[in-house]
């Protein structure tokens, strides 16, 4: 089975605004709407998980996805909420994709691929180059270069097959381990080495203003 577990119980405090900013709505649906289409339209996908806020679970409850699986509330931090999805995955031999409910612009493309890698790695990134140079500050003092021929920008799906993300949440639990994505929860513990699948510069986040102003544009 392919599971795509959306995370989707954040606030987006940085956009603003009266409700989180998957809720927004651009052309008569939601961004969260358009996210899950992505995934409803993938063949690959079998399942969708979709972790939201307690406040808006019976709004959600009101979609109509034919693969929408589960709906369920999440926690008070990403790494929370992603545990609660991961565990509604029964199988242990499942792959798994892991992505934001406001990156409304995933393509078929992407979400193949993800699955695509996952054949052959247990762990996978989307992510793109990074063209612009990146340094190191420390109290607003240029310190060092960093080899942007090194570097990605992360992006999401991040893919995983579903024993080894599991075994990577409760590590975190009993060791008491805290990181911002799941792939970090690989790398921090050591588990194995993550696979980077090509992103898209338009998978972007929704995230500031400017990125409301892009998705009414752009969405369809």
């Amino acid at each position: 089975m392919n599971y795509a577990i959306i995370l989707a119980s954040g606030t987006g405090s940085r956009v603003g605004g009266e409700i989180p900013k998957q809720f927004i709505k651009i052309k008569g649906k939601t961004i969260l709407e358009y996210t899950i289409e992505a995934f409803e339209k993938n063949n690959n996908t079998d399942r969708i998980i979709l972790v939201v806020h307690k406040d808006y679970l019976d709004f959600c409850k009101n979609f109509n996805f034919k693969k929408l699986y589960k709906i369920v509330v999440g926690g008070k931090r990403r790494q929370d909420s992603s545990k609660i999805g991961v565990d509604l995955v029964g199988e242990n031999d499942a792959k798994i994709l892991i992505h934001d409910g406001a990156r409304c612009f995933i393509t078929n493309k992407i979400i193949d691929n993800c699955y695509e890698a996952l054949n052959n790695y247990e762990a996978i990134n989307t992510g793109i180059e990074t063209t612009d140079t990146i340094v190191v500050v420390e109290n607003n003092i240029m310190v060092n270069t960093l080899d942007r021929n090194k570097l990605i920008s992360c992006q999401t799906p991040q893919g995983f097959k579903s024993s080894l993300i599991k075994k990577a949440h409760n590590l975190a639990i009993k060791n008491n381990i805290e990181v911002t994505d799941d792939v970090s929860l690989i790398t921090k513990l050591n588990l194995g080495k993550v696979f980077i699948v090509k992103g898209d510069n338009k998978n972007i986040k929704i995230t500031y203003p400017k990125d409301i102003d892009f998705a009414k544009e752009n969405l369809k």
